[in-house]
């Protein structure tokens, strides 16, 4: 009978644990990531989409401005999932390499800007933690962590554009190479 109480205590404590980790979340992280998308949304209607949009165009001729300053841009300004639709203004043959850069952004921006991939907070908080009791600035972590990824972020576009002509001559075909908008 005691191993059936200790079963049920360890079940309920791991959900108090659970209450306890999120309160403590509605004290920090939540607010800061609601104000981050409000300043966010803000910005984006200031900047005005049609200029966030002509960014993504004019973004599309140069790899450093494609795998860099796009997804940099739009992971800020729109978060995850929402900044990998900056690439529907790329032609066809760099929207693989986008995806790729763009996703790997929303996780490696986390540190410095929690509002642009929520759903993943879970981890950087996990990794902060470890670093705050090794008594560690987390801090330099975030700015490490943002640097780095940025580096990396843009060789994963800039190599996949490779792959994807390696692709293209497999299949035997070809993309296209210019930008083909469509009104709504």
């Amino acid at each position: 009978m005691d191993i059936i109480v200790t079963i049920a205590e360890g079940f309920m404590n791991l959900f108090k644990t659970g209450a306890e980790t999120f309160i403590s979340w509605m004290q920090s992280i939540v607010p800061l990531v609601l104000l981050l998308m409000v300043c966010m949304n803000t910005l984006i209607q200031l900047i005005g989409e049609k200029r966030v949009n002509k960014l993504a165009m004019a973004s599309s001729k140069n790899p450093l401005l494609r795998y860099l300053v796009l997804p940099l841009v739009g992971s800020f300004m729109l978060g995850n999932p929402m900044a990998l639709s900056l690439g529907r203004f790329l032609p066809e043959r760099y929207k693989p390499s986008y995806f790729a850069s763009g996703a790997y952004f929303c996780h490696t921006s986390n540190g410095l800007f929690p509002h642009i991939n929520p759903g993943e907070l879970f981890i950087w908080l996990g990794i902060a933690a470890g670093i705050e009791k090794l008594g560690l600035s987390t801090a330099e972590l975030a700015v490490r962590y943002f640097l780095v990824g940025l580096v990396m972020n843009f060789f994963a576009g800039w190599i996949t554009d490779f792959t994807t002509r390696i692709v293209e001559k497999q299949q035997n075909i070809k993309l296209k190479t210019e930008v083909t908008l469509h009104h709504r």
